[in-house]
């Protein structure tokens, strides 16, 4: 037979290889540095999304601020409208023609007016001294203390 035959007759046979006795051994090293730069990657995904949740804080309270700001601004030209209508109908002349067109009142002759003022009285001063009086039997006050 010529080497030619040989080898294809060779190729021919079909050899039944079982490998399952072979057990693939696993590398600690590698298994290592794979954990290690899991580790360092999940690190600096949360690095990242703690800065972006940081920023998007930041613009979303800028925008609350800015919401506040305009609300009381509004509020304030409200409050401004609302005092100076309570002036405008406090006014006494506003009071003085409403009277007189649709309560029918009649403004008095000023020597029939009463002018009734309200008086407070004041209060004492902080350090007084009151003395105190007893009637003797002559008619005439006594003082206690150091009058005796």
């Amino acid at each position: 037979m010529s080497p030619r035959r040989e080898l294809d007759f060779e190729y021919a046979i079909k050899k039944d290889v079982r490998n399952n006795p072979i057990v693939r051994e696993i590398d600690q090293e590698r298994q290592q540095q794979l954990w290690r730069t899991a580790g360092i990657s999940a690190v600096l995904v949360i690095v990242l999304l703690f800065s972006a949740w940081q920023t998007f804080e930041l613009v979303r309270h800028g925008y609350e601020i800015q919401r506040l700001e305009r609300e009381r601004a509004a509020e304030e030209e409200v409050n401004r409208h609302l005092r100076l209508e309570i002036e405008t109908l406090r006014s006494p002349g506003r009071i003085e023609e409403m009277a007189i067109r649709k309560l029918n009142l009649v403004a008095p002759d000023r020597d029939k007016a009463i002018v009734i003022e309200r008086v407070t009285p004041s209060a004492p001063p902080e350090k007084s001294v009151v003395a105190l009086r007893q009637a003797t039997g002559d008619g005439e006050p006594r003082r206690n203390g150091a009058a005796r």
